[in-house]
Formats: structure tokens, sequence, C-alpha cells
């Protein structure tokens, strides 16, 4: 299928690795010009030298979202080659602390870097996209949004939030030709996720094989519909069709990417 947005440029921020790296991966796959993202420059590099060797196009910025001064930097780096088409607000942090640990600064430093810097990046590139004509602009939540746990009470409220400002700003951006959606995964089998899981096996007695491994660790964790965790690709997918013509009615929405694991409608 072509999703027609071949020669679009996209900034994916926090893409220096996990969903990030593989939205970026995936949009250079579909022949978007891609500007990879994050703080720590070798990795960040890493990521875009591996696009642009299987035939993609890449390049990188560098900069700490949380303060004006790097999303000033960040949004400067992007535009160098031509205006950016689409804003993927990805980048964030969690810590998985109990409710009462998460001290009130740390309730504000998780809001301002999963919820504000996702705010700077779109005043300091919608204007741009509004002058295009078309743009898109996609918020990687998260279904504790929808569905909070009673650890990480801070990552919970700011995947909450994303979800609303993508609503709000889908009503700001009305015909303007530019769509903003949210893509909400639940939980995903990155590299740090699967390290843990295995570590966890023997003690649990999880089986020996990979797939009894899985099976038994996402019946005790998600208990979801599937029986396994997401794959990173799975949510790039969500997002790269939001990026296409087939996506052009679809705008302040929610698309959940969690094998069933929200209980909601």
């Amino acid at each position: 299928m072509d999703l027609q947005i071949k020669g679009k440029r996209a900034l994916v921020t926090g893409s220096s690795s996990g969903l990030g790296e593989a939205i970026a991966i995936m949009l250079a796959a579909e022949g978007v010009e891609v500007v990879v993202h994050g703080r720590d420059e070798g990795r960040t590099k890493a990521v875009t030298d591996k696009i642009n060797q299987f035939g993609g196009k890449a390049a990188y910025a560098i900069g700490d979202l949380a303060t004006d001064e790097g999303a000033d930097d960040v949004v400067k780096a992007a535009l160098v080659n031509g205006p950016i088409d689409i804003l993927i607000n990805n980048a964030g942090v969690y810590r998985g602390q109990p409710w009462m640990d998460v001290t009130p600064g740390e309730w504000l430093q998780t809001y301002n870097t999963n919820v504000v810097s996702g705010i700077r990046m779109a005043q300091r590139l919608l204007p741009q996209m509004r002058e295009l004509g078309w743009g898109r602009v996609v918020q990687v939540g998260g279904i504790t949004g929808i569905q909070p746990m009673a650890i990480q009470p801070d990552y919970n409220a700011a995947m909450a939030a994303r979800h609303n400002l993508t609503v709000s700003l889908a009503r700001d951006l009305k015909g303007s030709g530019i769509t903003s959606n949210t893509v909400a995964p639940g939980a995903m089998l990155v590299e740090t996720v699967k390290n843990l899981i295995l570590g966890m096996a023997p003690q649990n007695n999880w089986g020996d094989s990979w797939e009894e491994i899985e099976k038994n660790a996402a019946a005790l964790f998600l208990q979801n519909d599937t029986g396994r965790f997401g794959k990173p690709e799975e949510v790039a997918g969500a997002v790269a069709y939001l990026m296409s013509s087939y996506a052009d009615n679809i705008t302040g929405s929610i698309i959940r990417v969690d094998g069933g694991q929200t209980l909601s409608v």
C-alpha cells in the first residue's frame, strides 16, 4: 500500500532508541525524510546512520526539549534542509515509583518533560505547517493515561494530558489541513523490557523458550487479549497509517495499540 507520504519531512522526538527509533525507521522506509532526535549524540547518530545505510534519508538534531533553549536548537537543526510536515512527539521519561515516593518536584519534572516539551515543539513548528496547508502531529501517549496504575502516577497523569491536548489541538487546527492524533501503546517489548522478563523467568518458572516465557509473563502482568507484549513496529505502523491520505478524516482521535488490555470502550 502506498501511503503517499514520500518526500515529506518528519521530526520524531526521542528517536535514538525504542518506540521513537522504530517510528523513524518505518517512516524512512515509506520515503519520508526523517530528523532523528535525542540528547545523546552517539546514539542519535547511530540511528541516523542505520537509516541512511539502508537507503533512507535522515539527519539528526540534538537537544533537551525540557528547556526552551534545547527546543530552539532542535527546531533550528530540523529546519536546515526544509520545512517539517510531520511532528511525532514521542520523547518522555518514566520512573515506575510508588505513589507516595514521587516528590512534587518529580511531578513537575515529569510534566515538563512529557507534556510541555511536546507543546514547545508544536508551537514552534505549527506556524510553518499552516503555511504549507498540510501537516500531521502525533502524540505517542499510553494506555495508563486511560487506565492508570497505582505506580508511576506522574507518568500516568502526563499521558492523560498528552491525550487531552491532542483533542484541543485538533479543534484549534480546524480547516488547516493539519491533523492531531494520539497513538497509545500498551506494554511494549523494547529491549529493556525483554531483558527484564528474561531475568525474572528462572525464579518464576516461566519456561525455557521465549514463547513460553512471554506467554507466562503476559498472563501475569498484562492480562490482555493477544497474550503477548506489543512490538515497537506495531506502534510505528499505527503512526505511519495516520500520516497517510487514508487518515485524512481522522483527527482528535486515540488509536490504542495494546492487545485489548484497556478495559474501556
